[in-house]
């Protein structure tokens, strides 16, 4: 692996939160005298410092492929990283109390990303048991968690057992008409109600008849806007009334026989 000094220098002594920092006693190599070192521990890089306030760290430690755990030693609370593998070094440290030493322990064996992926995989079942648990075991099937897979979004329903949409009336100029299929030749309800057909289709409310404006009514505007609100209100009562009534149809459907 290839680190650059400069880059892990800065990330050592940013203002970055740290997850653990504080004095050690670490093992020399070669020698087997302790030196108290501080230590400073951010992801998974544990750097150590001469001192406290110093600059750039004397080394660092990448705690992946590493087990903590404790030890035999001269120095009192003392723990080793070991890595696995024959010629792998084995770093061996020592607190200054019980309460630090376990707390080095626990936060040096959470560091790793392996350990991360155990918890991040942990907690992807838990939550996966929570929602199989609110969902009451999606309709009954009693299929275990782990093998649920998230529904595509669609219809619940066959497109056979869909009931058929009204077909969409023909339009004329822009406006629909409901009488004026082609080879269909209807004569005009002037009931004043729509009603159903021979099908039991509802039948849409009869339209005004049209006015065509003569030559003469080209130029007069202000009667044609003055007849327009009654007309208006005329459809609006008749249409109304016909959405009142498919709409109160269509509840009692849902409701179903009592």
């Amino acid at each position: 692996m290839k680190l650059n000094e400069r880059s892990l220098a800065f990330y050592a002594t940013c203002d970055s939160p740290a997850d653990n920092a504080g004095f050690l006693y670490k093992r020399g190599e070669r020698h087997t005298a302790y030196h108290r070192r501080w230590f400073v521990l951010k992801g998974n890089m544990l750097f150590y410092f001469e001192e406290r306030e110093s600059r750039e760290p004397v080394g660092v430690i990448v705690l992946e492929g590493c087990t903590v755990e404790l030890c035999d030693s001269a120095e009192e609370f003392a723990f080793a990283i070991r890595f696995v593998g024959a010629k792998s070094r084995t770093y061996v440290l020592a607190a200054e109390s019980q309460a630090a030493m376990e707390s080095w322990v626990k936060s040096l064996s959470r560091a790793s990303f392996d350990y991360m992926r155990l918890v991040v995989r942990e907690l992807e079942k838990q939550l996966e048991e929570m929602r199989w648990g609110l969902g009451g075991g999606y309709g009954g099937c009693r299929q275990s968690p782990g093998s649920w897979k998230p529904k595509p979004l669609g219809l619940e329903r066959s497109p056979e057992r869909l009931p058929a949409l009204p077909a969409i009336p023909l339009k004329e100029n822009g406006c629909a008409v409901w009488n004026n299929a082609p080879g269909v030749d209807q004569p005009p309800d002037t009931s004043g109600c729509g009603g159903h057909d021979s099908e039991g289709n509802p039948r849409p409310p009869p339209l005004p008849p049209r006015r065509r404006a003569s030559s003469s009514e080209a130029g007069s505007a202000g009667a044609a806007a003055a007849e327009s609100p009654s007309t208006f209100c005329r459809l609006h009562e008749q249409y109304g009334r016909e959405v009142a009534k498919l709409r109160q149809g269509w509840l009692e459907r849902q409701r179903g026989p009592q």
